[in-house]
């Protein structure tokens, strides 16, 4: 773990309130809130605490997510920009698979543009432009992230609980790199369709992610960058949902299809 000098909260208050989410993660169950003494008052608070979450997972972190890309992510639960997350080896499925989904408490899933770095991308002094960022990028991949909260009324816990509870972060499904070419794609006008037992559920396009994923994946290169945990060559970013987060229960079939680029499938298996 990074060092905690700057934090009000000391390590045992870090590793507590990490204690807490985890295992509200693993038995699939939700609390009201951190208790006070443990509670998270600022997003770096927030991170030293998502840090100790993935650590005591005993997973892996294969690479991070982005929450709250666009205005009315962010109006629904309160936050006034996006929001970085862990995404843990342990949870990530391959196009496909069966996802032991239940029970969801958000119950919903996203259609995301995901990148694969290649290589890492740290702290040089100043702000990475999208080109630079770009230029780190080693393959475009279509996603479907299935997003969960630790709290019972996530909307209501503000920034720093949420960053701390990995930024909703759960199950993701990764699909195949998408062909050679799509460099030349507007990703931004790209339409997507979010497909629930065969029948579409949402659409929307690249544009609903901050304007383009490029422009989130910028935003979380530099985030990360300035917090000491850059990108890595090998990671998977993926940037947001391009829809509206669709409905779904245990039992459902979703894919996500992203035209030329590719589609990606899971089924939830109760």
């Amino acid at each position: 773990m990074m060092p905690l000098d700057w934090l009000v909260m000391d390590e045992r208050q870090v590793n507590e309130a990490a204690r807490i989410l985890w295992e509200a993660w693993s038995a699939r169950r939700c609390i009201a809130a951190l208790p006070r003494g443990c509670r998270p008052g600022s997003l770096d608070e927030g991170y030293a605490i998502q840090r100790a979450v993935a650590e005591r997972s005993g997973s892996g972190t294969v690479g991070w997510k982005i929450a709250a890309t666009s205005e009315a992510g962010q109006a629904h639960i309160g936050v006034d920009g996006p929001l970085a997350g862990r995404l843990l080896e342990s949870k990530l499925y391959r196009d496909g698979a069966g996802v032991p989904a239940g029970p969801l408490h958000m119950g919903v899933a996203e259609a995301e543009f995901a990148f694969r770095m290649g290589r890492d991308l740290p702290f040089n002094g100043a702000p990475f432009l999208i080109e630079e960022v770009m230029e780190g990028v080693d393959a475009l991949h279509v996603a479907i992230e299935i997003p969960d909260s630790r709290f019972d009324d996530f909307a209501v816990a503000g920034a720093p609980q949420l960053v701390a509870d990995t930024a909703c972060a759960d199950f993701f499904v990764l699909g195949s790199a998408a062909p050679d070419g799509w460099r030349t794609i507007d990703l931004a006008s790209h339409p997507v369709v979010l497909r629930v037992n065969g029948v579409d559920a949402s659409t929307g396009a690249g544009a609903n992610v901050l304007g383009d994923p490029r422009i989130a994946l910028a935003w979380i290169a530099n985030d990360r960058a300035e917090r000491g945990e850059p990108l890595l060559a090998g990671e998977v970013v993926t940037t947001g949902t391009c829809v509206t987060p669709a409905t779904v229960r245990p039992g459902d079939e979703l894919l996500a299809d992203f035209g030329p680029l590719g589609t990606v499938g899971a089924r939830l298996v109760p």
